[in-house]
């Protein structure tokens, strides 16, 4: 019968060496601090999220983060315990929220689809006279960003390096643009 203490039960003080060696790169210190804490950081995410399949994937992601952050670690600042399930809640409430997020537009869609129906929605999408004419009411600045953005399929580095502007005053065009054209009833569904 082996006399070594089961991962779990792992002092504070054997958690902070682990992971103090894992910032270093230390592989088998990792696969130490795995076993000694996976338990702990499953439950935790699990109670978030009540799916084994998403909190397998969280657990997964918050190890991952474990190994990229562990240089930054300071035992002076909290346990090596606290600072992990303070980690895996954190990313375990960000996936209700983007899974709550995507539940969101998918209602929002399939409302639009039911309020105009399916064949209506892809005929209005696919016609750009009202957006054109739409366009029209902007400045030439704008109108230009828009069409790189959406009719050349630019990105926003892209358009803003052909226009010879930073990114961000290319997204701030764009994004004043698409406020104008909020208020067009002819595009207004394409402006959100």
């Amino acid at each position: 019968m082996s006399t070594e203490p089961r991962p779990a039960a792992r002092s504070t003080a054997e958690l902070s060496a682990l992971l103090q060696a894992v910032g270093r790169g230390d592989r088998e210190a990792f696969a130490r601090f795995y076993d000694a804490t996976s338990s702990r950081v499953y439950g935790a995410v699990l109670r978030v999220l009540r799916d084994r399949g998403f909190s397998e994937e969280c657990v997964q992601d918050v190890y991952l983060e474990v190994w990229q952050k562990a240089p930054t670690f300071s035992p002076e600042q909290g346990s090596p315990a606290a600072w992990l399930v303070t980690m895996a809640h954190r990313r375990a409430i960000d996936r209700v929220r983007s899974e709550q997020s995507r539940t969101d537009r998918e209602s929002k869609y399939a409302m639009l689809d039911a309020a105009v129906g399916i064949h209506d929605t892809s005929d209005r999408f696919l016609d750009r006279r009202p957006v054109l004419d739409a366009m029209q009411e902007l400045s030439g600045r704008q109108r230009e960003c828009l069409f790189m953005a959406f009719f050349e399929g630019l990105t926003y580095a892209e358009a803003a390096d052909r226009m010879g502007v930073p990114v961000s005053t290319m997204k701030s065009r764009i994004r004043s643009a698409l406020a104008k054209m909020r208020v067009d009833p002819r595009v207004a569904c394409l402006a959100e």
